[in-house]
């Protein structure tokens, strides 16, 4: 309810589905071109989502607390196994779970980092469907901070009064016989480039020009 109630009064949000979400457990998989995007993703079903996020941003006063007592997941970087093991269990309990392939904010410039593979064994290891998803902002609306919290520090991109586009796609469903490293690897090249599609296709929906005012375009998915 927090993460929907800033978009509808902070941002100019426009997120279309393409076609009705599965129910039961699903994985949603996005591009990452702000700090934001992990806040926002909660708000798109209506229903709760368990986001995996890196470890840093819990270390952050009051907005780690935030999300420590939403249930969303740390993700220790070089450690995270157990991570994973969390995200499995919540999907087999017929949860939703966000993850960001890249692992890293999106370059601003376009395209995207190299995607680790967590989302295709996620996939693989729960049986839920992997639900991509493109997003477009203004990059001239990105205030730029170093994040400092438990002695280290970081790049942030607050994501404040623009156009924040969003593209939800058909669900993905991956199978075969254990981890096999081929299939893993395609699979997770599979999910990278339909959410680059659906970025694109955010982006153009968009048309790189700011909206005046806000307007509120959350157009809710069917169950």
């Amino acid at each position: 309810m927090v993460a929907r109630l800033y978009g509808a009064l902070l941002l100019d949000m426009d997120v279309r589905f393409q076609a009705p979400l599965p129910p039961g457990a699903r994985i949603f998989a996005s591009n990452h071109p702000s700090t934001t995007d992990a806040f926002l993703m909660m708000g798109l079903t209506g229903k709760p989502m368990y986001v995996m996020i890196n470890d840093f941003v819990f270390k952050m006063p009051a907005l780690g607390l935030f999300l420590r007592g939403a249930g969303h997941i740390p993700v220790v970087i070089g450690s995270g196994r157990p991570a994973f093991e969390t995200a499995v269990q919540l999907l087999k309990d017929g949860k939703t779970v966000g993850i960001y392939p890249e692992g890293a904010l999106s370059p601003l410039d376009g395209g995207h980092c190299p995607p680790h593979t967590g989302v295709a064994r996620l996939a693989l290891a729960s049986g839920a469907p992997v639900i991509p998803l493109g997003v477009s902002l203004d990059p001239k609306r990105i205030l730029f901070r170093r994040a400092h919290a438990a002695g280290m520090s970081d790049e942030a991109r607050w994501y404040l009064g623009g156009r924040y586009t969003v593209t939800v796609g058909q669900p993905m469903h991956f199978a075969c016989q254990g981890e096999e490293r081929g299939y893993v690897r395609a699979a997770t090249q599979a999910v990278m480039q339909q959410i680059m599609q659906l970025a694109q296709q955010s982006h153009a929906r968009a048309g790189g020009v700011q909206a005046k005012a806000p307007a509120f375009k959350w157009a809710m998915p069917r169950y």
